[in-house]
């Protein structure tokens, strides 16, 4: 099943599959995602992907935090360190620039970062990079099975 269909899929299962949004034009970057849907950038909630023994571990966060050390080993036990684009699709089921937190491999925790908290809406992808969701962080939350809201960001200052 192509990326966008399996997300569609599990966003059907929760009621959110009239909310996937899909564009002419990639959308798989943070910037381009917010440029294709009128937002700032902040909005886009973008899902990373990090090794974690032999799988991985996904945190949707906000289009302009970034992981924090710190705060990651604190909360999951190990440096953070991204998958590398080969193994992203192997490990969560999804293409870099359509990683999303829907109906990602199994065995695969999902948690989502306080950074989307003070939106009223956030788009992730959809499992393809010409895709995105508009949802409220309280839907995304429904929206997707995850291991509830992790700070692992720091925000930009000013």
């Amino acid at each position: 099943m192509e990326g966008i269909e399996r997300a569609r899929a599990a966003l059907a299962e929760r009621g959110f599959a009239d909310r996937v949004i899909e564009f002419d034009d990639s959308s798989a970057t943070v910037e381009l995602a917010a440029e294709r849907l009128g937002c700032e950038p902040a909005h886009i909630a973008k899902t990373l992907a990090f090794a974690k023994g032999d799988g991985c571990v996904c945190v949707v966060c906000a289009g302009d935090a970034r992981v924090d050390n710190r705060k990651y080993k604190a909360t999951f036990g190990s440096k953070a360190g991204m998958l590398k684009a080969p193994d992203v699709l192997r490990l969560v089921g999804y293409p870099v620039g359509g990683v999303c937190p829907f109906g990602v491999n199994e065995g695969v925790p999902v948690y989502l970062d306080e950074s989307l908290k003070r939106f009223d809406v956030v788009f992730p992808a959809a499992g393809s990079d010409r895709s995105a969701v508009r949802l409220a962080p309280a839907e995304l939350e429904r929206a997707c099975e995850n291991e509830g809201w992790v700070d692992v960001t720091r925000l930009p200052e000013g």
